[in-house]
């Protein structure tokens, strides 16, 4: 697999720049769940990632399928590919990714006072996501809302303009013989 870091998303996360904002912006989006990485987590719960894994390793009956799971080497490469990262080391083994109820369970397995308070920031974190994703739904229902309705407008207005056309057309005169032969032959016969 090779060595990538990919600790420089885990030192984005400083205590200073702690905040549910800044957090939720180290939320990856795979597999069709919001995860954390075990670096962003272990770096968040000020433990080294090799002792957030054992710690998470040693308690595997906690964490099902639903709030953990490993990265394969698809995922951990295109991973790679959206991060910048350092050319000299890194990551040796496939990263774990938590759910919000697995990133909450490794706070209780880790059993720190650290692990708890940051534990807060995670809910809150995922929380603030969620309400930003409905907010974005919305908008995106108003939208097709507003789209079904300029549909129907352009239709009904489509349907004016062919009338209006239709009346500008001025009608074909009628072929009618020129000259009086038509009189003439009736006049004829009286």
């Amino acid at each position: 697999m090779g060595n990538v870091n990919t600790s420089s998303s885990a030192e984005a996360i400083s205590s200073a720049a702690l905040s549910p904002q800044a957090l939720a912006e180290r939320i990856l989006v795979i597999r069709g769940q919001r995860v954390l990485l075990d670096a962003d987590l272990a770096q968040l719960y000020e433990v080294e990632t090799r002792v957030f894994n054992q710690a998470v390793k040693r308690n595997l009956k906690r964490f099902p399928a639903d709030f953990m799971f490993q990265l394969d080497e698809e995922e951990f490469n295109n991973l790679i590919s959206q991060t910048v990262t350092s050319s000299w080391g890194g990551r040796r083994k496939l990263p774990l990714a938590f759910t919000e109820h697995g990133a909450i369970m490794a706070a209780s397995v880790l059993n720190s006072d650290r692990a708890v308070e940051m534990s807060v920031y995670v809910v809150r974190a995922f929380v603030q996501l969620r309400e930003l994703l409905s907010s974005h739904k919305a908008l995106a229902d108003k939208l097709s809302e507003l789209e079904r309705r300029v549909t129907h407008h352009d239709n009904s207005l489509a349907e004016v303009i062919n009338a209006i056309r239709a009346l500008m057309v001025q009608p074909k005169p009628a072929n009618r013989p020129i000259g009086f032969t038509a009189d003439l032959d009736d006049k004829q016969r009286k």
